[in-house]
């Protein structure tokens, strides 16, 4: 039995997925011609309560769409040090938009209104990047798939407000907090000028994610996903799988989180085991004991048939997903439980 925990990106479209994809009836979207490409940009763009949203190949695709909308070359992001589009993009935003970043030292990758307003150059000192944005990352990755409480996001909203700054969420894993906090997405969109939305991970499409905002945004936007390469011809197909997604998958997230917050209780049993970040979604984030290597239980759990992944030196990471099932589940557990160094 082969166990994939390394990511919820890992996970392939369902029987019934693959025939509501099949069926899907298609046309070319770069005219916007794509009939199901606009049923689901519709949709999501409703969901939020938002004007108009756009369909990208990727997730990272669509927050350097939102940087580029927001900024001008020289400009600065305030966000937290652990986040994805500083992280993990490549280096896209300085990059694709000229601009840098101040890095929020947050918790589990979550920052505070105070943080933020601190973070602010003053505009008329010319020798600092004028701020213009803030980036939040809901779940947060590095941070173990921590949720935001909405009332901190209001203040946030606040601080933006007042001192003239975009404020864009990298909602990949967005659905997973909206589950596990009980929040609705038009409080999201209520709040943000741009939302990103990913489809590939805990939802369970092969690909796409999904930028929302007012429609004049989103106008805007369409020519930076052409500058960026990302026009799509027949991408329908696609997009069904987006709206069988929406249709089917939120609700089961209920049960990713809970697996996940069974395995990083397990792990805290496990006398080999130093550290395990709360678990609050679909991310177990753990470390090890001192004298113990991460490749060595990274190889002992391979060995087993069960995959996970190092976060970063010290950091080891499991992800539950709708493809790890039960059976699986119990198999892990008893696994864990068992392993000694």
């Amino acid at each position: 039995m082969e166990i994939n925990l390394i990511s919820d990106t890992v996970t392939k479209p369902s029987p019934e997925m693959l025939q509501a994809m099949f069926k899907a009836e298609v046309g070319d979207d770069v005219f916007k011609q794509d009939p199901t490409v606009n049923e689901f940009e519709a949709q999501v763009a409703d969901l939020f309560g938002m004007e108009a949203a756009l369909f990208f190949p990727s997730g990272t695709m669509a927050n350097q769409t939102a940087i580029k909308l927001h900024t001008n070359p020289g400009d600065q992001i305030i966000a937290d040090k652990w986040s994805h589009i500083h992280l993990y993009e490549s280096g896209g935003a300085s990059s694709n938009s000229g601009v840098n970043f101040n890095l929020l030292d947050g918790n589990r990758g979550l920052i505070t209104a105070e943080q933020v307003k601190a973070g602010i150059n003053d505009p008329e000192f010319y020798h600092t990047p004028l701020s213009k944005m803030v980036g939040i990352e809901n779940t947060t990755n590095k941070g173990g798939g921590a949720c935001y409480e909405m009332e901190e996001l209001i203040k946030i909203k606040q601080v933006c407000v007042e001192n003239n700054l975009k404020y864009h969420l990298d909602g990949a894993r967005l659905w997973n907090a909206l589950v596990a906090k009980k929040q609705h997405p038009k409080q999201f969109g209520a709040l943000f000028d741009t939302i990103s939305v990913c489809f590939s991970k805990g939802l369970g499409a092969p690909i796409g994610s999904v930028l929302v905002s007012d429609a004049a945004t989103i106008k805007r936007a369409i020519r930076i996903r052409k500058i960026f390469g990302g026009n799509m011809r027949q991408s329908g197909y696609l997009a069904a799988a987006g709206i069988y997604a929406l249709q089917n998958n939120i609700n089961r997230l209920e049960e990713d989180h809970r697996r996940a917050k069974e395995l990083g209780k397990q792990l805290a049993q496990c006398k080999w085991v130093l550290n395990v970040a709360p678990v609050e979604t679909n991310i177990i984030v753990f470390s090890v004991q001192p004298h113990i290597h991460d490749q060595e239980i990274i190889d002992k759990l391979k060995q087993k048939g069960i995959a996970i992944s190092l976060l970063a030196k010290g950091t080891l990471r499991m992800v539950t997903h709708l493809d790890y099932k039960e059976v699986m589940h119990t198999y892990v557990l008893e696994t864990l439980a068992k392993m000694e160094f």
